[in-house]
């Protein structure tokens, strides 16, 4: 299939069409009261007074962590957290924070796990205020957030003050809470020779912290208690990157001049010429990093051109540019067109046969979007370019994680594994089995810099996949590679397990170094991803030993987050193993 194939008429009215279809099964299960004779958990006893409970289901968005019914309840504030948390203690259950559930890795409820004795604390409604200090001095404005405050919202505050930030997820509908846990991060690189605006960071959002507001144990009170950490502190390292080991009520974020962004797409550019090694000639990724700083590529499986985003910072609107007054610019991306619908189900239905062409309708949805909505070449406010997808877009599971390395083994780094998964497509091809039927994605950022805060600062985030390498000062760029699939297709857990070691093997010793990335898939057996023993139990602890100072770790993250709550009160079974 080709573009042609798709008009402009038919596309737009597939794409509105199955709108609806990619939402059903979102909406979590119709909540019920805690009175309501319906209720079928056991009412927790001696609930707090004036905090709303009710049961309701819990689906995390690739539909991957399920369940049917859980205790969730709504504070209106900090204060009602700290009461929720010593009620827990003293009834012996667990709290676990409910943001979107736009997640992959089961850091709030595990499949499977009893939840008899677990509320969920639903952030999103009460939790969610947003105020912007515009703050005189260029460089030291800062916003303040609730833990339930959306992305979305938190950057448009910022940007109704004329500020922003330079790396930011391409989603906006997350809570900046469930950001802040994972160290989420956008896909941008300051290009050769750019400036820096005051303020700006290319890290994590975690590094744009300048203090928290978290729920801990205080031993000389007996009971948790709302604690404020500035960013000076030693303390606050672990909480930046937590996994949701603890539970942060507000946060308050550096930000810098908000700025003009013009993004270029393209699906003309072959993969050999696009992935080629070092210094090669040609349109290559490494020529487009260095010219812009900001690129991302997706590249369906079973094509030959992948779809390239390159931002570049441009203060004037070109004359070819299309101007764009908010996000989501991208329709064709936020729903499934019935070509992609149809070959999903034979898929699903255990036709692998179908992948190549599923692979190549969904490279033809995308040229045909671009061309129906004039997407190629689009200018506007920095949130309005790179805020891109939304929650109703193809849901998948993904594997892969983040190599750090110096910025002049970019083209290295992404020309290996392009060669190894092409290679491995082609032989399990032969073998008739389609283990991957969705894109490999790679894009790029900063690690967390310490001289991008603002503030007097203790250091980066302790467990944050962007931490800095003391040991490897020339490691100054982070490599985000993805490849991602139908959940439930036969042999991808194992794929994606063949592929996490090929990388952690090959991006290794003076090169590079591979860490997981905490909000998608890691740990894989060749049955399911989060189950891996050695892995959880040893790799992922020790790759966060590596390279730092002993005290200043793995380990000592987790003796902060046992300080912090010795009766584990904000954790669960996965949690519990990974930070014993």
């Amino acid at each position: 299939m080709t573009s042609s194939d798709l008009s402009r008429r038919s596309f737009l009215a597939a794409a509105a069409g199955a709108a609806a279809l990619t939402t059903v099964g979102w909406t979590p299960a119709h909540a019920l009261s805690s009175d309501d004779p319906r209720v079928t958990l056991p009412t927790p006893p001696s609930f707090p007074d004036g905090i709303p409970l009710f049961q309701q289901g819990y689906e995390n968005w690739v539909q991957e962590i399920v369940f049917d019914q859980v205790w969730t309840c709504t504070p209106a504030d900090a204060k009602d957290v700290v009461r929720l948390a010593n009620w827990a203690h003293a009834n012996g259950y667990r709290l676990r924070p409910r943001g979107t559930m736009h997640g992959w890795s089961p850091l709030t409820l595990v499949p499977g796990q009893d939840v008899e004795k677990v509320v969920l604390v639903d952030t999103l409604t009460r939790l969610n205020h947003v105020a912007v200090d515009a703050a005189a001095e260029p460089g030291r404005a800062t916003v303040t957030a609730g833990a339930g405050a959306m992305l979305a919202a938190v950057l448009t505050a910022l940007q109704d003050h004329g500020l922003g930030w330079a790396n930011s997820p391409a989603i906006g509908e997350l809570s900046i809470a469930g950001i802040l846990a994972i160290d989420a991060h956008g896909a941008t690189l300051p290009a050769d020779g750019e400036t820096v605006l005051p303020g700006a960071s290319f890290g994590s959002v975690s590094n744009l912290i300048t203090r928290l507001t978290a729920v801990v144990w205080d031993d000389g009170r007996g009971e948790y208690v709302l604690r404020e950490f500035t960013r000076a502190e030693d303390a606050i390292r672990p909480l930046l990157t937590h996994l949701g080991r603890t539970f942060v009520t507000e946060v308050t974020l550096q930000a810098g001049p908000n700025y003009r962004l013009r993004c270029e797409s393209s699906t003309d550019i072959p993969w050999w010429e696009l992935f080629a090694p070092a210094g090669s000639p040609g349109r290559t990724f490494e020529s487009f990093v260095a010219r812009s700083g900001r690129v991302e590529a997706i590249w369906f499986p079973f094509t030959d051109t992948p779809y390239l985003k390159v931002w570049t910072p441009t203060p004037t609107k070109p004359p070819q540019s299309r101007e764009v007054t908010g996000p989501y610019n991208y329709p064709y991306s936020d729903s499934i067109p019935k070509p992609l619908t149809d070959l999903l189900g034979q898929i699903v239905s255990g036709v692998g046969s179908a992948t190549p062409l599923f692979g190549q309708t969904q490279l033809a949805t995308f040229q045909a979007g671009l061309t129906a909505t004039g997407g190629h070449d689009l200018w506007g406010w920095s949130k309005d370019v790179l805020f891109y997808l939304r929650a109703t877009t193809l849901r998948m599971t993904a594997g892969g994680g983040v190599v750090l390395t110096e910025r002049s083994n970019i083209a290295r780094v992404i020309n290996e594994f392009v060669t190894w998964h092409h290679a491995r497509q082609q032989e399990l091809q032969a073998q008739g089995r389609y283990p991957i039927n969705g894109p490999f994605e790679v894009r790029l950022c900063g690690l967390d810099d310490q001289s991008e805060v603002t503030v007097e600062t203790s250091g980066p985030p302790t467990i944050s996949a962007l931490r800095p390498r003391p040991d490897h000062p020339e490691w100054d760029t982070a490599i985000w590679m993805n490849v991602v699939g139908v959940p439930g297709t036969p042999g991808m857990s194992a794929y994606f397990r063949e592929m996490e070691r090929f990388m952690r093997a090959n991006y290794s010793g003076n090169y590079a170094t591979f860490r997981p990335e905490w909000a998608k898939g890691w740990a894989f057996t060749d049955d399911a991803a989060f189950e891996d023993a050695e892995t959880i139990d040893h790799v992922i602890p020790d790759t966060y030993r590596a390279g730092v100072p002993d005290g200043d770790d793995w380990d000592s993250a987790r003796a902060e987050y046992n300080a912090h709550d010795p009766h584990r009160i904000f954790s669960n079974p996965l949690l519990d193993r990974l930070l014993p």
